[in-house]
C-alpha cells in the first residue's frame, strides 16, 4: 500500500470479502456469489443487470455514451460427478482447471437441489497403496481419483440427492495467515470481484463524478474459456475496459523465473506486457502508479493474457484494454494465498486510472 494512503477496508467490506470468499461459486453456477456481490455493490451504483448466463454488471452513469469496463471473473475451478459406482463411489470429471494432484484427502462439498452433501476424496493408505510393477507409487490421475459421501451403494449416493453433474468444491474456507496474507480457495478470482466492488465504493464515498459510464462487470465461466466476458464485452460495447485477475507468485519453489518472469506478492500489482494489451492504456496505468507511488511489477505474455483481457480486447472490432494483476501463490489450489497490501494498491491503482481517463483521451496508435 501507498505509503501516503492508510487502509481503505472498513468493517463492512472485510466481512463482505470473507463471505464472499467462503461462498462457492463454481463455473456454469455462479448465482449464489454473484447475488452477495449485487447487494454489497447496489448503493455504490446507479443501476444494474444481468445477463443470460449470470455475468453481473453494475453501471455509474448509464446514460453516458463513453463506456469504461473495470471487469474481474466470479467463477471457481470445481468438480462434475460423471460416474456412480455399484459400491457408491462417485467418480467426477474437470469443471475448470482443478488440479487432481491436490484432491486425495481433501474435504468437498457437492451440491444437491435437496441441499448440500458432504464427501472426501478419498486415497488408499501409504501401508497399502499398489505400486506398479517398477516400485513407483501411484499418482492421482482424474480417472482413479473418488468421492466417498459415506453411502455404500449407487441408491444410497441417489437418494442424498446425488446424480450425475452435480457440482462439487472444495471446503477450504478464509483464514488470515501472519504478516497480513489472507489464504482461501478460489480467490481466483473472487477477490477481483472484491476489489472493483472496493472502487466502486471509493468512487461514491469520495464523491468522484466520472465524466464517462462506468460499467463494473464481474463475468461468469472465466475458466472454461473466458466464456462470460466474451457475452458480456458483445452487450456491453465499451470505449475501454481495464480487467483485474490473478498472477503467478513466481518465488516459490519449482517454478522457472526464466520462463515465468519475477513476480512476488508485496510486490504491488502486476502490470502486463502483450499483444492483447493496449499499450497506450498500459503505459497510463504505469504512470498513474508512478504518479500516486503505487508500487507495482512488470509482466509479459508471449500470446495471450488467458485472462479475461483477451475476450474484451478482441471484441467489438477491438477494444484498448489492459491487465491489472494480484500476485498470488498455489494457483488452483485450496490455499490461496495473497496479502493485504497488494489488494488494496491493486483497487487504489484501479481507482486512480478511472480519475485519468476522460472520453477525450487519446487511444488511437496512429
Amino acid at each position: 500500500m501507498s505509503k501516503k494512503q492508510k487502509s481503505i477496508f472498513n468493517k463492512e467490506s472485510l466481512t463482505f470479502l470473507q463471505n464472499y470468499l467462503n461462498n462457492p461459486s463454481p463455473t456454469g453456477f455462479e448465482k449464489e456469489g454473484q447475488k452477495l456481490w449485487l447487494k454489497y455493490l447496489t448503493p455504490y451504483i446507479d443501476e444494474h443487470f444481468v445477463d443470460p448466463y449470470g455475468s453481473a454488471v453494475g453501471v455509474i452513469n448509464p446514460k453516458a455514451e463513453f463506456k469504461v469496463v473495470i471487469e474481474a471473473h466470479a467463477d471457481e475451478i470445481s468438480w462434475f460427478v460423471n460416474y456412480i459406482s455399484p459400491d457408491g463411489l462417485i467418480y467426477v470429471i474437470r469443471n475448470g482447471g482443478s488440479d487432481q494432484q491436490i484432491a486425495p484427502s481433501k474435504r468437498v462439498n457437492i451440491h444437491t437441489e435437496k441441499g448440500t452433501v458432504k464427501a472426501v476424496f478419498g486415497w488408499p493408505a501409504i501401508h497399502t497403496r499398489i505400486r506398479s510393477g517398477d516400485g513407483k507409487e501411484p499418482q492421482p490421475k482424474v480417472e482413479n481419483i473418488f468421492l466417498d459421501c459415506g453411502a455404500r451403494s449407487r441408491k444410497e449416493v441417489e437418494d442424498l440427492g446425488i446424480h450425475v453433474g452435480c457440482v462439487c468444491t472444495f471446503e477450504d474456507g478464509f483464514e488470515e495467515l501472519n504478516y497480513d496474507y489472507y489464504i482461501c480457495r478460489a480467490i481466483d478470482n473472487r477477490i477481483g470481484g472484491f476489489m472493483i466492488a472496493e472502487v466502486a465504493r471509493l468512487l461514491k464515498e469520495k464523491k468522484q463524478q466520472l465524466p464517462f459510464g462506468l460499467y463494473i462487470v464481474n463475468a461468469v465461466q472465466e475458466e472454461v474459456g473466458l466464456r462470460g466476458a466474451e457475452m458480456i464485452a458483445k452487450r456491453i460495447k465499451p470505449n475501454v475496459a481495464i480487467i483485474t485477475d490473478v498472477t503467478h507468485d513466481t518465488t516459490t519453489p519449482m517454478i522457472n523465473k526464466n520462463i515465468e518472469g519475477e513476480i512476488k506478492c508485496g510486490g504491488g500489482p502486476s502490470i502486463t506486457y502483450g499483444p492483447a494489451v493496449h499499450n497506450i492504456l498500459r503505459d497510463l496505468i504505469i504512470k498513474t502508479a508512478k504518479k500516486n507511488d503505487i508500487p507495482h511489477q512488470l509482466h509479459a505474455v508471449s500470446r495471450s493474457t488467458g485472462t479475461d483481457t483477451d475476450a474484451f480486447a478482441y471484441s467489438n472490432d477491438g477494444t484498448p484494454s489492459a491487465l491489472i494483476s494480484l500476485p498470488l501463490r498455489y494457483m488452483h489450489t485450496t490455499v490461496e494465498m495473497v496479502k493485504k497490501d497488494d489488494i488494496e494498491n491493486t483497487i487504489q491503482l484501479i481507482y486512480q486510472t478511472l480519475l485519468n481517463i476522460t472520453p477525450k483521451t487519446n487511444f488511437q496508435y496512429l
